[in-house]
């Protein structure tokens, strides 16, 4: 699905291709059956709010050398075989300095946190950064023992770590002792009886005899067997707490289980205590519990571990109701954890809500960014990173002093925004794993600027890929146009996935209303909720922005071919620009896109994913592009497009049409309207002071 948010979360979401466009529909009341309050009207219909001087100056057109990728000196950075790598992890994690002294915290008093930011910005290594600085001294070893009154109720002993190794090797020692005596008096048994057998010619007795004899002997086996415990969590030689990774994990992998036992009868059965199996909580037992998308979990499973996270401990019963291990439930085994758990903001609406008031009453909530400032300093820890990344793959050359300032240009681009870093850092983890591949694949003893440009090249994303077939496919078969002019059609822009661009073909029709009693704005294309409000809005902001009453139409809108569904509000601008080409007949410039969010009071407002919206333009041969003015510091293009493209900033949909518009005498009727009636909705706004006085006399006491 083609997402156009201002918030930039795009993401792509599948849909049947062959589906119809379908429609929505939109009704718009008659002049005379609203209301009649002209000043209310003229009110809301004020959609030029900024200052008469603002519209009557010329826009200046964005310098693009301000916006473009700046070349990075490589003088100031090292080759990556020269970089010094922290020993801690925590030392290890870039640009998320507020994190780091909250995990610092928390793990000091073991407390609960909870991660919440984009995926790829460093979560996991911020839990696993946390085990490290807990205590391993506390560390525990936890044995299962059988339970002679009940055998369905192992009990549970814990010790220090080490200690259990040293129980279990003892307990086996003394069970070798009886089996090796067991085993003499049943050979010295075996011979007496044979031997007795031969003395009395009864052979054929004697051997019925050992049968008897062998057979008594081996079920009173597995009674000495119980008697040695099981080493259910082993923490000897650990050098640190334990860290457990416990996403996506079922409630047996979880919360422990108790393995299903076929032979429940005849002494052929396996010891209780032997089938029980410890969960991700108990070995995490003193360390952190890691669990990515916690949302994901059933409202059962969090519960369940809800209570292990209040207790410190949890009894482990099978978790199958049809097996024989349902039967069994231990003591209670301690899981005295600290829980990091982490998602996105998605994720918040599927926490069990008890679950997450304990982490934050017994812990903290951090949101984690995804962009740092570009200092000196920061640049610097992006050398570092591609260094730490080298070091963990094992598989790659070291770079050069300037491959690493080519990929901290990289990590400006995607910043998406100006004099900011990305933190999407296992993304541009994968460019520094593809450069590498590529180097490896030369024979190549380190990593150049060149083996990055032709990384970019193969390690395209699944949405990059697809934009560039649409872009390709799209001009091959004429759906936009880039040349001329035409009447209701209009070059929108949009983004899909979270770093590619399309040109979005918009087509808008007047028609008179077959109906009596109201128009209908038709909108056609798969649109989204906020898509759907867009529409909605562009009918009143039309109606008040030229006068017009557009109730009187059928307004039929279409996002050409958009198949896979169109979402956000990105567009509204681009809608009201066709609609208002199409009811006043004045065509649009085609050699232009735009993209904008528009206010119902005519503003154009910021939207997201503007720089690669940019890009794509340029790659469909489009000249001009106009964006909203608040967006201006997010667009960081690469320097190959600064001479295909010029950048328009515009704050107003007045300013939108001076430049959608083709120059023609309707067009400077249609502008000077817009501005000449400016004073005129103004002091309709604004109540005459005399008349406030005389309609509200003031009263004497």
């Amino acid at each position: 699905m083609i997402i156009e948010d201002k918030n930039n979360i795009n993401t792509p979401t599948s849909s049947n291709p062959n589906k119809k466009e379908t429609e929505e529909t939109y009704t718009i009341p008659k002049e005379n059956e609203t209301k009649d309050n002209t000043k209310t009207d003229s009110s809301s219909s004020n959609i030029i709010e900024d200052n008469e001087e603002q519209n009557n100056t010329e826009i200046n057109i964005t310098d693009l050398s301000d916006h473009v990728v700046e070349e990075i000196n490589p003088e100031d950075y090292l080759d990556t075989d020269k970089i010094d790598i922290p020993p801690m992890l925590i030392d290890q994690i870039i640009g998320q300095d507020e994190a780091v002294e909250t995990i610092k915290k928390a793990a000091k008093q073991r407390r609960n946190v909870l991660l919440i930011g984009e995926p790829g910005i460093g979560k996991s290594m911020i839990a696993k950064a946390m085990a490290e600085l807990l205590p391993p001294e506390d560390l525990q070893d936890i044995l299962i023992y059988p339970n002679v009154e009940n055998p369905n109720n192992p009990l549970v002993g814990v010790m220090p770590a080490g200690q259990g190794v040293k129980v279990l090797e003892n307990s086996k020692r003394q069970m070798k002792g009886q089996e090796e005596k067991r085993n003499i008096i049943t050979i010295s048994l075996i011979v007496l009886i044979m031997a007795i057998g031969f003395a009395t010619n009864q052979l054929l007795t004697a051997i019925i005899a050992v049968g008897i004899v062998f057979f008594a002997l081996y079920q009173m086996k597995p009674k000495s067997q119980q008697s040695v415990p099981k080493l259910l969590v082993n923490s000897a030689d650990k050098k640190v707490a334990p860290f457990i990774d416990a996403t996506g994990a079922h409630a047996g992998a979880l919360l422990g289980d108790v393995r299903h036992d076929p032979y429940q009868s005849g002494g052929l059965g396996t010891p209780a205590h032997e089938r029980v199996e410890s969960g991700m909580i108990h070995r995490a037992n003193k360390g952190v519990l890691y669990i990515d998308e916690i949302g994901t979990m059933t409202m059962k499973t969090q519960q369940e571990l809800l209570t292990a996270l209040q207790e410190h401990q949890y009894q482990i019963t099978g978790q199958s109701d049809t097996s024989s291990g349902a039967m069994v439930r231990t003591n209670a085994v301690p899981c005295d954890f600290v829980l990091v758990a982490s998602g996105n903001l998605e994720v918040l609406k599927d926490m069990h809500i008890a679950l997450r008031s304990r982490i934050r009453g017994y812990g903290y909530e951090v949101f984690m960014k995804d962009s740092m400032k570009d200092t000196p300093e920061n640049r610097k820890k992006l050398g570092q990173f591609v260094a730490q990344e080298i070091k963990n793959d094992g598989r790659i050359p070291p770079f050069t002093k300037e491959a690493v300032a080519e990929v901290i240009k990289e990590a400006q681009r995607r910043a998406g925004k100006k004099d900011s870093l990305t933190l999407k850092l296992r993304d541009l983890g994968g460019l520094v794993r593809a450069a590498g591949d590529v180097a490896v694949e030369e024979n190549a003893s380190v990593v150049t600027v060149e083996h990055i440009f032709e990384a970019k090249k193969q390690s395209r994303t699944l949405e990059q890929q697809i934009a560039d077939r649409y872009i390709s496919q799209r001009k091959e078969y004429s759906v936009f146009t880039n040349q001329g002019s035409k009447i209701g059609c209009i070059n929108g822009l949009a983004v899909i996935g979270n770093s590619s661009g399309i040109v979005l073909p918009i087509a808008a029709e007047a028609a008179p209303s077959q109906s009596k009693e109201e128009g209908k704005i038709i909108a056609a294309g798969k649109l989204g909720d906020i898509a759907k409000e867009a529409v909605q809005n562009v009918g009143a902001i039309i109606k008040k922005s030229i006068g017009t009453d557009i109730s009187n139409y059928d307004i039929h809108i279409q996002f050409v071919q958009s198949y896979d569904g169109v979402e956000g509000d990105s567009a509204s601008v681009s809608m009201a620009a066709a609609v208002i080409s199409a009811i006043e007949d004045i065509p649009i410039d085609q050699t232009m896109a735009l993209t904008g969010s528009l206010s119902v009071r005519g503003t154009v407002l910021p939207v997201g994913g503007v720089t690669y919206k940019i890009e794509a333009a340029a790659e469909s041969g489009m000249k001009r592009v106009l964006i909203p003015a608040s967006n201006q510091d997010d667009v960081l293009i690469d320097k190959k497009y600064m001479d295909q493209i010029e950048i328009i900033p515009v704050n107003t949909l007045p300013e939108v049409l001076e430049y959608a518009l083709v120059d023609c005498p309707k067009k400077t009727e249609l502008i000077k309207d817009l501005r000449s009636n400016k004073i005129e909705k103004i002091k309709e706004i604004i109540p005459n002071p005399s008349d406030m006085i005389k309609s509200n006399p003031t009263k004497s006491n």
